[in-house]
């Protein structure tokens, strides 16, 4: 296993069906959801659910992806499987929470793991990559949510190493707040 392959599985479960292009099993619950937002809400709107999931809720920071196409993402990690029903509750919150005036075709909530978009780094179309990318840098992509070129293996993996995993404590605590 890879780096990226072996952080991708440490974070979400997926290192294994990452690498093969498959979608995880759902059968023990889920381990990643995703927020992603569509122009023309970006990355002011969704900095503020990375802001205040560390700073109200007390979680770690969640991953951020360009999708390739056409949206930015945060991509949460559990570090307990848990129900898709639960996850969707949380991320439900969330929305209520941070983006009460972004309408809802500019939201897609992801907690089913047969429903995941395509887990960075992947070629979208020709010369558009989706890739995890680091704070500082999201708000670049927001008029052009993808990369030029395929990002490094080895650099995805570095941005996702210094990322924790959701506690199930501080995940049951997250939901009662909402």
């Amino acid at each position: 296993m890879n780096p990226l392959q072996f952080e991708l599985d440490r974070l979400y479960g997926l290192g294994a069906s990452a690498a093969d292009g498959a979608a995880p099993a759902a059968a023990q619950g889920v381990r990643a959801l995703v927020l992603e937002l569509r122009p023309p809400a970006g990355w002011a709107q969704l900095s503020s659910v990375w802001t205040g999931v560390q700073s109200d809720l007390g979680l770690p920071p969640p991953a951020i992806a360009v999708s390739g196409v056409d949206a930015l993402q945060l991509w949460f990690s559990l570090a307990s499987p848990t129900l898709a029903s639960a996850g969707e509750l949380f991320l439900q919150g969330l929305r209520g929470r941070y983006l009460p005036d972004v309408g809802s075709t500019h939201v897609r909530l992801i907690a089913d793991a047969a429903q995941l978009p395509p887990v960075p780094p992947l070629e979208t179309s020709p010369d558009r990559w989706s890739a995890f990318v680091a704070p500082d840098l999201a708000s670049v992509f927001a008029d052009t949510p993808w990369l030029d070129f395929p990002p490094s293996g080895e650099g995805q993996a570095v941005l996702l190493h210094a990322l924790e995993p959701i506690r199930q404590v501080a995940f049951e605590a997250a939901l009662s707040q909402f």
